[in-house]
This record gives C-alpha cells, structure tokens and sequence, in this order.
C-alpha cells in the first residue's frame, strides 16, 4: 500500500521555485539525461516513490562539480539530498555578518533540475563553527543575537526551495545528558527551543528535526532524544520530526525491532521520522571482504525494512552512497566500505538488498 509523504508541499516547491542568490559556475553540475540506472535496473528512487517515501544521499560539493560520473548516479537514483558540509555555519557564514551561500546554492540547483527534495543540514552544532564563534568572548546576549542571525539569514534564503532542516544536531551525549558547547555554555539549554522558534519564524512552512547519532533503537541515548523532544512538543516548540542518522558498523547495530519500537514511540508524539545519515563501516568486521558485504546488505535491508514498517517514517538518506567519497576512512585513517556503490559507482549488494526492501 502506498503511503503519503508529509513533505508533498515541498515536492511540489522544487519544481517551481528558483533560488534567490546567483549560483556562479552552476552549469558544471548539470547532466545528461540518461535513461538506464546503474546496473541497469529499476532506480531506487523509483520504487522508493511507489512505496511513498523518499531514498537520498549526503552531497559531497566538490564531487558534485568535478565528477560527472558522481552527478549522474546522484541524479539518477536518488530524489532528496543533503549538502554534506555547504549548510554549516563554518561554510555560511566564515565571517562575522558575511554569508557564503554559493556551494550550497549550486547543490540546491542541481536538486531542482532532478526533482529533489533538500534537507538542510544543520542550523545549530557544537562542530564545524568558525573561528570567531569559538574563539570569541560574547556574553549571553550576544550569543543570542549571533545564532538568531545566522538562523534567520540562512533559512530565509532558503525560504522557497528548502523545507526541512535539521536545526538542531547531536545536542544530546553519548551518555544521555546535554551536551556541552559554545550555545549550551553560555546560553544556557534553553537554545533548542530558540532555534526552532527562530527556523519557523524563518519559514513557517519549514519541517524542522531534531538530528542525532546512536538514538536509531532502545536505551539511555534514545530515552533522552525521546525526552528531549517530549518536552519541546509540551512547551509548544515547532518540532516536526526527529533524525536517526543510524552511523552504524557490521559488528554494531540496533536490531529491527528496537529501531520500529523507538520510531513508533517518537510517532506517538505526533513525530515523523527520518533515517537520515546511514552508513554501514566495514573496517572491524573479521570476516573475509565478500562476507563482510553481505553484512553490511543485510544492515541497509534490516534499516528499509524498519522505516517501511512505520508510517511516520518519511525518508532513508545515506550519508553520502560511494565507498570513494566516505568520512570514515578519513576520520579513521583506515579504508572502509560503507556506502551502497563501490569506488567505481557499482552497485554492491547493499544496493540490491535496498532495491529489494523497497520491491
């Protein structure tokens, strides 16, 4: 049975609206229209839409604008994406009140000319923050007016081509307490609900999430997500959804049933729910290469699996979905193979065994 994503509206403004800033070298990104996927099977995004969900990936600008063999697999499969790193405040706004819209203004065209939804990755982290933000002395006030600019500027400019945001991001640690940075030091925990209220003031049409890791099934991180975003709903905060980013490896992951418990619990709320950063590291995993492939099939399975069983589940995004342009082997220092295409754009069995869920 098909279902009906809660996002529709935002479909429909992609194929109409146009971005409101100059994209300058945007032309690098357009494709040909090529009519075979690859592997020469049904797109995922074709049978993700006969299933009523949307199936995306994480966006690596400059393989965006230098690969065209990249663009076109991007295009082809997929019908969301997320700016990988082009949307943080680092990227946006490197100076004080100066604003660098034009990588991500280039990937929100090329999401227009695929019929794309965007995701906008992230208003508020403790991470990828510039060097006036980190280093500087402000008081409460003034960090206030700081992150209600930034919020306000960004999500404005977006107004007519982006619709979900993820506002705030990991603002919960491992072991379930707030964690600390620069907004929850000097602003005190009350800069969650600022953020939202300041996103919807932005874009009241906006879908705003809260986005997080290693709250995907049940325990002490996922209770405190959950309660996080009990209480904002309680206070009247214009929270729409909660982000699982399911950074999962093959030794380590949540078992089906907790990830379909968890997201019915957050559903209850009156929540939708996004799978929204997924890989799958490889590197730990003791068994032979192929074996560890299809491990990690199984995982991508499981995770589909999940959000179809659950009607507030909206999207499955990747975080990124070629082994050749994943964070892991970077932020490990060992080589891994976390994504559904190979380093040569093949499909791996993770690919098949979405395209399996998904049938």
């Amino acid at each position: 049975m098909k279902r009906t994503l809660g996002i529709v509206f935002s479909f429909l403004l992609l194929f109409t609206a146009c971005s409101s800033t100059t994209v300058q070298n945007s032309s690098s990104t357009e494709v040909a229209s090529i009519p075979t996927p690859p592997g020469g099977v049904t797109a995922l995004r074709d049978l993700a839409q006969k299933r009523g969900i949307a199936i995306g990936a994480a966006v690596d600008y400059n393989a965006l604008q230098n690969e065209p063999q990249y663009a076109y697999v991007l295009g082809s499969e997929f019908n969301i994406l997320t700016p990988e790193n082009m949307m943080k405040f680092d990227a946006t706004e490197p100076e004080p009140n100066v604003f660098n819209f034009v990588p991500a203004d280039a990937i929100v065209k090329f999401a227009q000319q695929h019929h794309m939804l965007v995701r906008g990755h992230t208003l508020v982290w403790y991470n990828a923050l510039p060097t006036w933000i980190t280093s500087g002395t402000f008081s409460r006030d003034q960090l206030m007016a700081i992150l209600k600019q930034h919020i306000m500027t960004e999500v404005s400019h977006y107004r007519s081509t982006v619709n979900i945001w993820d506002v705030v991001n990991e603002a919960i640690a491992d072991n379930g307490s707030l964690r600390q940075s620069i907004w929850e030091r000097v602003i005190g925990p009350d800069y969650l609900d600022m953020a939202f209220r300041w996103a919807h003031e932005a874009n009241p049409q906006a879908h705003l999430f809260y986005n997080d890791y290693a709250g995907e099934g049940l325990g002490t991180k996922s209770d405190a997500i959950y309660n996080l975003v009990k209480g904002m709903l309680q206070r009247g905060v214009p929270i729409y959804g909660v982000g699982l980013q399911m950074h999962v490896s093959t030794r380590y992951y949540p078992s089906t049933q907790e990830v379909i418990a968890n997201m019915q619990r957050l559903a209850a709320l009156g929540l939708k729910v996004q799978i929204t950063e997924m890989d799958v590291k490889t590197q730990d995993d003791p068994n032979p290469p192929a074996q560890r492939l299809q491990d990690e099939a199984q995982i991508y399975h499981a995770a589909m699996i999940a959000c179809l069983a659950v009607k507030a589940c909206e999207a499955f995004v990747m975080w990124g979905f070629t082994d050749k342009h994943s964070w892991i082997p970077i932020f490990t220092g060992h080589a891994d193979a976390p994504l559904i295409f190979d380093t040569n754009y093949q499909p791996k069995p993770a690919f098949f065994a979405l395209q399996q869920a998904l049938k």
